[in-house]
């Protein structure tokens, strides 16, 4: 009996490996910009609250409006991949964005067009980022499971 459930289980094993087996899309991988691990390079960026400390509650509110604005800008311009706020934490971190670019120049000439960078409400911090290339696909996956636009 056993000797029926080890080779039961060698069996269940090979099977479920063979099902993990990928299948490589070269048109997709190319379409996206990923290398051959799937991935490719972003620049990360972290918003922290700015320096600006003086902006009225209605300068606030334009700047924030404009904020949005851009973001809804850069995302059809396929520029802005990902992004989203922090929840309240106690390092000032406000969100994050995560740019379709593989230099922190290009990712700063974009940056300089938000509103509330511009008026030091937000700081961002730049990085390089490594990752997975199917981030491409968010946006288009978001608006097929999102009920209420934004």
């Amino acid at each position: 009996m056993k000797k029926i459930l080890f080779i039961l289980s060698i069996f269940i094993y090979t099977s479920s490996l063979a099902q993990t087996e990928s299948t490589f899309d070269e048109k997709l991988a190319k379409e996206l910009g990923a290398d051959e691990y799937g991935m490719k390079t972003y620049v990360f960026c972290l918003l922290k609250t700015g320096t600006n400390t003086k902006a009225t509650e209605n300068e606030q509110k334009i700047a924030f409006e404009g904020h949005m604005q851009n973001m809804n800008k850069l995302v059809k311009e396929n520029k802005l991949i990902v992004a989203g706020p922090f929840y309240k934490n106690e390092r000032n971190y406000r969100g994050i964005f995560i740019f379709n670019c593989s230099t922190i120049e290009e990712a700063e000439e974009w940056v300089k067009t938000d509103p509330a960078i511009i008026a030091n409400l937000l700081e961002a911090e730049l990085t390089l980022w490594y990752s997975s290339a199917a981030l491409m696909k968010v946006d288009e996956i978001h608006d097929s499971i999102a009920k209420t636009k934004i």
